[in-house]
């Protein structure tokens, strides 16, 4: 249950909040090349009062409080990249209630709360009840970004983890299962010429597309889910030119181990060709949790599910994704995932976030993070 003091920081910060989150929406961040929301964000964290703020070499803005060395924490953390390759300014507009921007709620929105969260417990000089805390602004977490950011925090901090939350996603769900994946840059070569003169060499185009026919006769295992998928193509020169080069981004995931094991047998089988290199570009664990570390994350899923229905008053459903808590659920921490606003469109230019559940987003966030605070 909220206190007084927290509900009052909430309401009467609400248009700050909503400033931080227009302002932080329209810097461009592509995974991988984090490095101006991290800079805002470290920026804006000292500024308002933080101390021992400091970024590493995966892009992650880290604000410990009250961690103690070779001591325990507890890592909140929500991503600053977005899927956009966008490099000058996103737009932003409102219109009927809606916040418009590319990445607006996946995961500005969400990233947010982690820092008004931050500036609460630094201006109220709150100190952890247990365990030292770990604000994240981490890197990664979409596409490419291979959850570089979260693979980082767990290296550095590996089983001092005692929990681990992400704020990522909408008020409506958790997530709890990690689906893992690999993703494969694939390109084949041959000879090429000219399509008339040299008629009848290999064409690259015709031997990526007879992988690609070959990859989708794939039968998937009954068993949870597991899919696969072939992203983009490219290659070739001209209409006229027999090409000499083509290329591809695949993928396959699962929400267990045993698919994921299969469906590794069946890539490598259709990919160990000649005229075929083959890169692995992203790798995700599914989870590896002990019987006692399942039921903390168990624990950890309910826990979340009750405040969210409580604060929403709709139901809220369990779902599998790929996020960051795949990491630490890989190596045996209790992890959880939950977002903090309504709003639809994610992964597309259409984004958009409902500006009234905003304030609802945070009375879930703050009262999860100052459970762990006296």
């Amino acid at each position: 249950m909220l206190s007084a003091e927290a509900k009052q920081f909430i309401d009467s910060h609400k248009e700050e909040a909503f400033e931080l989150l227009k302002t932080i929406a329209q810097i461009p961040s592509p995974s991988n090349h984090e490095e101006r929301r991290m800079e805002f964000c470290k920026k804006w964290l000292e500024d308002m009062g933080a101390e021992g703020v400091y970024t590493d070499e995966a892009l992650n803005v880290v604000y410990p409080v009250g961690v103690k060395e070779n001591g325990p924490v507890v890592v909140f953390m929500a991503h600053t990249d977005v899927v956009f390759p966008d490099t000058d300014p996103l737009p932003w507009k409102e219109e009927g209630g809606k916040l418009c921007c590319p990445g607006v709620g996946d995961d500005t929105a969400n990233l947010v709360n982690i820092l008004m969260i931050a500036k609460y417990v630094t201006q109220a000089g709150l100190q952890p009840a247990g365990a030292g805390i770990l604000f994240v602004c981490n890197s990664g977490e979409e596409g490419l970004g291979n959850l570089k950011g979260s693979r980082k925090i767990c290296e550095d901090y590996g089983d001092r983890i005692q929990a681990f939350y992400s704020f990522d996603g909408k008020l409506d769900s958790v997530t709890n299962r990690a689906v893992g994946s690999s993703r494969f840059l694939v390109t084949a070569k041959t000879q090429g010429g000219h399509s008339y003169g040299d008629f009848g060499r290999e064409n690259a185009i015709e031997k990526l597309a007879a992988v690609i026919e070959e990859i989708y006769r794939i039968q998937v295992p009954a068993e949870g889910k597991t899919t696969f998928n072939v992203g983009t193509i490219s290659g070739g020169t001209s209409v006229n030119t027999i090409a000499q080069e083509a290329r591809m981004l695949c993928e396959f995931r699962s929400d267990n181990k045993a698919g994921l094991d299969y469906m590794k047998e069946q890539f490598d089988r259709i990919l160990d060709r000649p005229e075929l290199t083959v890169e692995l570009v992203g790798e995700r664990p599914c989870e590896n949790l002990s019987q006692e570390a399942e039921e903390k994350r168990e624990a950890l899923l309910q826990k979340a599910e009750a405040r969210l229905k409580a604060a929403t008053g709709r139901e809220v459903t369990r779902q599998p994704g790929s996020t960051d808590c795949n990491i630490p659920l890989s190596l045996g921490i209790p992890a959880v995932c939950f977002g903090a606003y309504f709003g639809n469109g994610a992964h597309t230019r259409e984004e958009y976030v409902e500006r009234d559940s905003l304030e609802i987003g945070y009375g879930v966030t703050f009262d999860t993070v100052l459970e762990y605070f006296v």
